[in-house]
């Protein structure tokens, strides 16, 4: 007998809103419920089934839909609804923009309890296709299975290259064609994936930890070059052979290719950052230019992931720091240098901080390649270099712009921050939640002075935003 499910099925219900994280939203009896948002938009009215229950709000899914949104359009990806990426498919641009501004005024309201300035319309990306500059893909030899290839039955092919299905960790979704990374990116993952089936080249499995081909990295940047990075689970006198060979494959059918890189990945996760690559062929970099400006980016450097709206996201940073060429500027989490090169010719001087070493290299290597000779870069944690001996060492800064990780500046940064007492800080986040709760701190000290939205991942939930905060005194 089918078992009965121990959660109630609520009818006829309309989606309400979108909330955190792409979910939409529900009230429903004074309970609190999401739903996937690649499921439902809002104006959707629809059957919902409870699947889990939480003690302020529960979760479900959409198992009947009785009217659609007047303003849904069809989704133009052929993996909408189950690869996690590009939820928004099926929303307007227009309208995914009005979400997205939307979602950082509550957020600065409701989670900082902050006083705002009207906040500047958001800025669009003008590609909403094929705008990516990296990918990275999982090789898996139980890849996802759809409901429609089960109930076919038969000898199915088991192994893919495409991305983790949400939730599961050790199941990947085959993609046929991707619309994130314009030509030949989907030829090159199709191509790896082919010869890998017929030349018997294992898939690997992240449960038992068993089989050869693990990633796909592939970048690229506007100026043509392009980078493809394979990450193989081990190597012996076995398998050197195929790693050359498969290489060489490459090298041959895509003469594009301009860094050929490899890494050798024996660990149980995926993470290849604390891993060296092996260059094979070409440049261990790409390079990308950004205002005439050129950057070096290796196979572990962070890079903004959409190139053509990065310049904007630094644009704005840059107007609202109002350098007038005599000041000291602090750039935390600085990465590669981006934004610290990009802001250099307008300041006096400008102090990189970043924990990873790696990038502090590539940062200090785009400052000479480009001839700036005002800038310093020093790697460490954050909350360890920023310290009232650094402040006394290196000067306080006039201007302090930070672009920390989504998960937000830990509070002696910040703390350091306020002691340093800038006139203006430039707070360029990811993530507006943690951002709030950091400007809810530095609401003791500053005033914020402007709010801009940027979208640099159309179709997705994703929004960054860029607060200009200065001193009250």
């Amino acid at each position: 007998m089918r078992k009965k499910n121990k959660y109630p099925l609520i009818e006829q219900v309309t989606i309400q809103n979108f909330a955190a994280e792409g979910k939409c939203l529900v009230r429903h009896q004074d309970r609190v419920i999401f739903v996937a948002g690649s499921q439902a938009a809002p104006g959707d009215v629809v059957d919902l089934q409870i699947i889990k229950k939480h003690k302020k709000y529960f979760e479900a899914k959409v198992v009947k839909y009785h009217q659609l949104a007047p303003e849904r359009i069809a989704a133009f990806c052929s993996h909408f609804g189950t690869c996690g990426g590009c939820k928004w498919q099926h929303i307007p641009y227009s309208l995914q923009l009005q979400y997205k501004q939307q979602q950082v005024i509550d957020n600065l309201t409701r989670i900082g309890k902050l006083e705002l300035p009207d906040i500047q319309p958001i800025i669009g990306s003008k590609q909403t296709e094929y705008y990516r500059n990296k990918l990275e893909f999982t090789f898996s030899n139980w890849r996802w299975l759809s409901a429609e290839e089960l109930n076919k039955g038969g000898d199915l092919e088991k192994n893919g290259l495409g991305f983790h299905i949400p939730t599961f960790f050790d199941r990947v979704l085959d993609i046929e064609h991707c619309y994130l990374q314009a030509e030949p990116s989907n030829a090159i993952r199709l191509a790896v994936k082919e010869y890998a089936l017929q030349n018997g080249l294992e898939f690997f499995n992240l449960r038992p930890q068993t089989g050869f081909l693990r990633n796909l990295l592939i970048r690229s940047t506007s100026l043509g070059d392009w980078m493809v990075a394979v990450v193989f689970a081990h190597v012996n006198s076995e398998n050197e052979g195929h790693i050359v060979k498969l290489l060489q494959f490459l090298q041959q059918k895509f003469p594009q290719i301009t860094s050929l890189q490899y890494f050798i990945n024996p660990k149980r996760n995926d993470s290849f950052l604390d891993l060296e690559p092996i260059l094979f062929a070409g440049k261990p970099y790409i390079e990308e230019e950004m205002e005439g400006l050129r950057f070096r980016i290796g196979a572990k450097s962070f890079y903004q992931t959409n190139s053509a709206q990065a310049v904007e996201l630094y644009k704005v940073a840059r107007q609202m720091a109002d350098l007038q060429g005599n000041e000291l500027v602090y750039d935390l989490y600085t990465g590669t240098g981006t934004i610290a090169n990009f802001v250099a010719r307008q300041a006096r001087q400008v102090i990189g901080l970043e924990y990873v070493s790696e990038a502090i290299a590539d940062a200090r290597i785009n400052s000479q390649i480009n001839q700036i000779n005002n800038t310093l870069f020093f790697a460490g944690d954050i909350k360890d270099l920023l310290n009232p001996l650094f402040l006394a060492q290196y000067g306080k800064p006039e201007v302090i712009i930070t672009d920390p990780p989504r998960a937000g500046m830990h509070e002696d940064v910040i703390r350091v921050m306020m002691e340093a007492h800038p006139h203006t800080i430039v707070y360029v986040s990811c993530n507006p939640a943690t951002q709030a709760r950091d400007l809810a701190i530095l609401a003791e000290k500053y005033t914020i002075a402007a709010v801009q939205p940027v979208d640099m991942f159309p179709h997705t939930h994703h929004v960054e935003n860029v607060v200009k905060l200065v001193s009250k005194g």
